[in-house]
């Protein structure tokens, strides 16, 4: 059953808004409330009083082609600054095909982009066991679309997570609660210059505890 988390925190009428639209990386997926990289962003920005709404709008399970159904809505309904798009995480697990998960994407991009939003386009690594070929196209529809928009792409790469299993729940695809504030920053430095002044000078406290683990 898809799952729909929808945080949005009060927002005044100069809050920059900022929507994630995503899979179950940006719902939480396995996470307790308050605990996933979304979570962790609305309380950085609140604690530090920036004038920013962080909205929630990622589903469990979502595809470029679900995402692409109900965008126009969510951009409508919520009139967003800032829009954060991470899916095509789920086409890639199913062997979808590349032109057409680079399609949805761009169509996406588009759509957010007439309305004046900016975009954060976030790629996501498939296992290798997909084949080099694919994996390779896979992150090359991502690339081509961020160049052909000319908006910012930032990879999700396993990388970013040290080899450590507690990283990791127990289906290796997705993210411990351990894992989030790391997911953040790995985000944070293509984000905070989105959110507005103040806010490129920050560095969320919680990755750099997490640098720091053993």
């Amino acid at each position: 059953m898809l799952l729909l988390i929808l945080s949005l925190l009060e927002a005044q009428a100069e809050d920059r808004k900022v929507l994630v639209f995503g899979d179950s990386l940006s719902a939480g997926y396995g996470l307790q409330a308050g605990e996933g990289w979304v979570a962790l962003l609305a309380e950085r920005t609140q604690a530090a009083g920036l004038p920013v709404a962080v909205i929630n709008a990622s589903i469990s399970g979502e595809t470029t082609r679900g995402g692409l159904r109900r965008l126009s809505d969510v951009l409508s309904r919520q009139a967003p600054d800032v829009v954060v798009l991470e899916l095509g995480g789920n086409d890639g697990l199913r062997g979808y095909p590349i032109g057409q998960i680079h399609s949805n994407l761009s169509e996406m991009v588009k759509t957010i982009k007439a309305t004046g939003a900016e975009v954060l386009l976030v790629s996501i690594p498939l296992p290798p066991n997909y084949g080099p070929r694919y994996v390779r196209a896979f992150q090359g529809a991502f690339e081509a679309v961020a160049a052909a928009e000319e908006v910012r792409l930032v990879p999700f790469t396993r990388s970013l997570l040290p080899l450590d299993e507690d990283m990791m729940q127990a289906d290796g695809i997705h993210p411990t609660a351990k894992a989030q504030p790391l997911m953040l920053e790995a985000l944070w430095p293509a984000l905070a210059p989105l959110l507005g002044e103040g806010a490129a000078d920050m560095a969320p406290q919680e990755s750099r505890e997490a640098a720091t683990l053993p």
